[in-house]
């Protein structure tokens, strides 16, 4: 079980740093998604902390399990919110993204709660 939080743990927290890289750089095409959901561009470097905080938490809750629990929920939660903007937003096309993100998070989250 422990090799299964270890992947899904992993693939999650490499996912997170490409996503707060991509919010860090503020590109035209991605400030463009963001707004068109309602997160206005100042606020792209508090989510890229939000990201990178929790893929740190995944981490390092590999080690210690309190923490990958605590980072797993953040996630989870912080993912329910993005689906819900995109929902409110009627932004559909671009859904897969976050519910894909939902799953990882809600699966680490499940896996690292079974190896305790």
């Amino acid at each position: 079980m422990f090799i299964a939080t270890l992947i899904v743990s992993g693939l999650l927290a490499a996912l997170l740093v490409v996503s707060a890289a991509l919010k860090l750089s503020h590109r035209e095409s991605v400030v463009r998604g963001y707004v068109r959901v309602g997160v206005p561009e100042d606020k792209l470097n508090y989510l890229a902390a939000v990201l990178l905080a929790g893929a740190a938490g995944l981490v390092v809750g590999l080690w210690w399990a309190p923490l990958g629990v605590a980072a797993a929920v953040g996630l989870v939660c912080y993912f329910l919110g993005a689906v819900a903007f995109h929902v409110r937003a009627r932004d559909l096309a671009n859904l897969t993204r976050p519910i894909g993100y939902e799953v990882l998070a809600v699966a680490a989250l499940v896996l690292r709660l079974a190896t305790l």
